[in-house]
């Protein structure tokens, strides 16, 4: 079982930065986490995956440059560095993880954390 709690959404201005965090709960498993979003009346969709190792990310096409993704092991916590914030990515943010060893669709995910919301609004 693993349980996952992100915190660290907020409300900033376009062009901000805001950074994501995920706390992690497992004892044992080497997952491959990742970072959704959904934003109101749309589709969910996938905004970075990496791998246990931390040896391969994959990004969604609008964030690749501007959005990062790392995690920490030692602490079971996954990070999202967003920067150039745009009005379009308001949305709910959300950490999941995998049992697999690359990961990226929602279809690859096996748990979910409840989200962060994160507004862009000047």
């Amino acid at each position: 079982q693993v349980q996952l709690v992100e915190s660290g959404g907020g409300s900033v201005q376009p062009g901000g930065s805001l950074r994501l965090s995920c706390a992690a709960s497992y004892r044992f498993g080497r997952y491959c986490m990742g970072w959704f979003r959904q934003a109101p009346g749309k589709e969910r969709e996938a905004v970075a995956s990496i791998t246990f190792e931390g040896d391969w990310t994959s990004y969604g096409d609008s964030m690749r440059g501007r959005f990062t993704i790392s995690r920490d092991n030692a602490k079971n916590t996954l990070y999202l560095q967003m920067n150039s914030l745009e009005p379009e990515d308001t949305a709910m943010y959300y950490c999941a993880a995998s049992g697999a060893r690359y990961c990226f669709k929602s279809a690859d995910m096996d748990w979910w954390g409840k989200g962060t919301l994160v507004t862009i609004s000047s």
